[in-house]
């Protein structure tokens, strides 16, 4: 399965016309709820569509403050409502003193930080009586680290109980920003715990930087890097194109989400 993020970029395009087949759409829930109107009604045609999956973007699993339990609430009730089939959050913080940083900032690779955040997601897993899915986030600098990110990452995933958001692109601009093979990386990860996977695209900076930007078509290497976890799964995993601003005609988009089904394709034969 294929699905696209439901952007109100080209929302209303894509339920219009027949060009995106996605087999799923993606949300972020706190950009959908509480919404009516216009923007509510077109959501309440993409479901009658599209099942949901959920891409959170506040929950910010690292910060020290408490879970703001009134979001959890209200995220609880819209995954009720409208059935979503996942919902998934970032490894990082977003927030501190309650002041929204509107950015994914990297969680220390440390021990005290995997006991931390791995209460923290039990917490919200326990409240929302269901897994949910970490992504591996991007990150340009590391944070006191006493344990590498592959360590850190498979501990939360453990102890946590946890389920796994593999961006391939994420970690091949982890792969490049720091200096390690996102092959040996993707090999050593928990693959029995990736429910959900996201492909997007970057940008090249300078010779040794490299930017998440999710504004840009995916590179042949993501795509291979992509088509090396496919084998190592070995099993059907819902993926994601994710392409959140500088948005191309929907053909463009349906090229990438139909060089994904190939890959998916020839490694089901």
């Amino acid at each position: 399965m294929v699905g696209i993020g439901f952007r109100k970029e080209f929302a209303e395009e894509m339920l219009a016309t027949t060009v995106l087949h996605p087999d799923f759409i993606e949300a972020a829930p706190e950009n959908w709820i509480d919404v009516g109107g216009f923007w509510g009604r077109l959501l309440d045609e993409a479901l009658e569509k599209y099942p949901l999956y959920l891409h959170g973007l506040s929950l910010s699993v690292g910060s020290p403050d408490k879970i703001d339990m009134k979001f959890l609430r209200k995220v609880k009730k819209f995954i009720k409502d409208n059935k979503a089939v996942l919902y998934s959050e970032h490894l990082s913080f977003s927030k501190c003193d309650n002041a929204h940083l509107y950015d994914l900032l990297p969680i220390p690779f440390t021990n005290e930080a995997v006991k931390h955040v791995s209460g923290r997601i039990r917490e919200v897993q326990d409240f929302l009586e269901q897994k949910i899915t970490i992504e591996i986030v991007s990150y340009y600098s590391p944070v006191a680290a006493e344990m590498s990110e592959l360590e850190f990452i498979n501990s939360v995933v453990t102890e946590s109980g946890c389920n796994l958001l593999l961006d391939v692109n994420n970690i091949y601009v982890n792969g490049f920003n720091h200096n390690y093979d996102p092959y040996s990386f993707l090999d050593n990860l928990l693959l029995d715990k990736v429910s959900y996977i996201h492909m997007a695209g970057h940008k090249k900076v300078s010779d040794d930087l490299i930017i998440d930007t999710h504004g840009e078509a995916i590179i042949n290497p993501v795509y291979q890097l992509f088509d090396h976890a496919i084998k190592k799964l070995n099993r059907t995993v819902p993926v994601l194109l994710e392409r959140d601003f500088n948005i191309p005609e929907l053909s463009d988009l349906a090229m990438e989400m139909s060089a994904l089904r190939k890959i998916l394709s020839d490694n089901a034969k």
